[in-house]
């Protein structure tokens, strides 16, 4: 039994069938799996021999009529799906990113029995800075939809275990890229409350790191600076004044 007839029974055991059976007319569960597998296929990017990176977040645009059938037994289906892209992942020596997510969403171009499947590599993020004490966030580094503090003096990103911003990235060196922060003291202001400069420097990185698509090696930053390591970017906003425990 090839991989999709086993997802195909596993689902209908998992669910008693009805899911199946609601969906006869309409998009049908193996349809997805195979639609999600070729995505991996069609966007695998090379790391060595043996390794490619694929997408790991997935959206899956259907029918509004064809969602609203699927909103009973979504959760059931994205989780037979994961699992059955890691299976085609492990035997294909693909690499994912992070976790793989898949969200089904309603598109208003798409008829009943239609669907199409978009994708990106979403690296998961985790961060370990550390303050002294409790400071005004100013500034935040916006990463694959999570945001962390831009304080004096600043962190390293990268993906080894030291980084202030960790990032499983495989194109993302153990320590990439470093982030500068410093405020301008004025006569007029209290200490830190000048107006804040922000510069990104490459570490040595191995692929190194470009700020709105051109390459540099440093480079001041604003709000809306996008700066592109490995295959994730991290925006700068700033931010109206807030007080934030850390």
């Amino acid at each position: 039994m090839g991989g999709l007839q086993r997802f195909e029974h596993k689902l209908e055991q998992a669910i008693s069938g009805v899911f199946a059976r609601t969906f006869r007319s309409a998009v049908q569960p193996v349809e997805i799996a195979a639609a999600l597998q070729r995505e991996l296929d069609n966007q695998a990017q090379i790391l060595s021999r043996e390794r490619r990176l694929v997408p790991n977040a997935f959206s899956v645009e259907l029918a509004q009529s064809d969602l609203d059938r699927l909103a009973p037994y979504d959760s059931a289906l994205a989780a037979e799906l994961v699992e059955q892209l890691q299976e085609h992942a492990d035997l294909q020596s693909y690499v994912f990113p992070g976790p793989i997510r898949i969200v089904f969403e309603a598109a208003e171009d798409l008829g009943t029995g239609r669907f199409r499947v978009l994708s990106k590599a979403e690296a998961s993020v985790s961060g370990h800075a550390r303050y002294s004490a409790r400071q005004r966030t100013r500034a935040v580094l916006e990463v694959n939809g999570t945001r962390h503090p831009l304080q004096p003096p600043g962190l390293v990103v990268g993906r080894g275990s030291e980084a202030d911003l960790q990032i499983n990235d495989p194109g993302v060196s153990r320590r990439h890229a470093e982030f500068l922060v410093t405020t301008q003291s004025a006569a007029a202001t209290a200490p830190g409350d000048g107006p804040l400069q922000i510069e990104v420097h490459d570490m040595g990185s191995t692929n190194g790191i470009t700020v709105d698509g051109r390459k540099v090696s440093r480079a001041a930053l604003r709000d809306g600076s996008r700066v592109q390591v490995g295959h994730t970017s991290l925006v700068v906003r700033l931010l109206e004044e807030e007080i934030t425990d850390v």
